[in-house]
């Protein structure tokens, strides 16, 4: 019987907890250098520090790793609350994407400030370094080029794998190796697209009622090469 001749059935999206902790980290060389600098926290060289990679290279993953630890509290990058932070009594504050845009410029200046005169730190994750997200405010961009930055380069070989198995894990779908090391080789090197084929065999599996087979990764990596919003089966 052809895979595509197998019953199918609707398959319900009953959700999945994307695991963020430590334990389920995949450190190599494209992270390594990213990993220590959130694992030495509180030594940090820098009152700020700029977490800096491509979309999908894992930054919402460290960040929320020190999120946790450093207890932070997040602030959203187009409204920044620096008296928010100060009236926490918190040490640390986290602003994702902050080279999205609309940056709050006046108030990251304001809560840099704040962190420095309390002995805190404020993390930036980005996905460019500072000196590009077009800042307007002298005083903003002299504090940034202050900060530390850390590049998160994208993913190796090992990376990608390991990711790859931890987003199956997520699901709770065993794979074969092999399947695994199919989709590093034909899979733009980045996270997201990693995250997008693992949902699209997730959902096709379920509804052919079969396993992750290389043959159904083959199809979901042919559907995204030709851009096609849903795997046809």
């Amino acid at each position: 019987m052809r895979e595509t001749d197998r019953p199918r059935q609707l398959p319900l999206d009953l959700g999945h907890v994307t695991a963020y902790s430590r334990d389920d980290l995949v450190v190599t060389a494209a992270n390594r250098d990213a990993v220590a600098l959130i694992e030495r926290w509180p030594d940090w060289p820098a009152t700020v520090v700029v977490l800096a990679g491509p979309p999908g290279s894992g930054k919402t993953h460290l960040a929320s790793i020190w999120k946790a630890r450093a207890e932070a509290i997040e602030l959203d990058p187009q409204s920044i609350d620096a008296q928010n932070f100060q009236a926490t009594n918190s040490k640390a504050a986290l602003v994702d994407n902050a080279d999205s845009p609309g940056l709050d410029e006046n108030g990251l200046f304001h809560l840099i400030n704040a962190a420095h005169a309390s002995g805190g730190q404020v993390l930036l994750t980005a996905g460019r370094f500072a000196p590009a997200w077009g800042i307007r405010l002298a005083d903003l961009m002299s504090r940034l080029r202050a900060a530390t930055t850390v590049e998160i380069h994208e993913p190796d070989d090992l990376l990608l794998a390991g990711v790859i198995t931890k987003l199956f894990a997520d699901r709770q779908i065993d794979v074969d190796p092999s399947v695994v090391q199919f989709l590093v080789r034909r899979i733009e090197r980045s996270l997201s697209t990693a995250m997008r084929v693992v949902e699209r065999l997730d959902r096709a599996a379920l509804e052919l009622k079969m396993p992750v087979t290389r043959a159904l990764a083959a199809q979901a990596v042919n559907a995204l090469d030709q851009g096609q919003s849903e795997l046809e089966l």
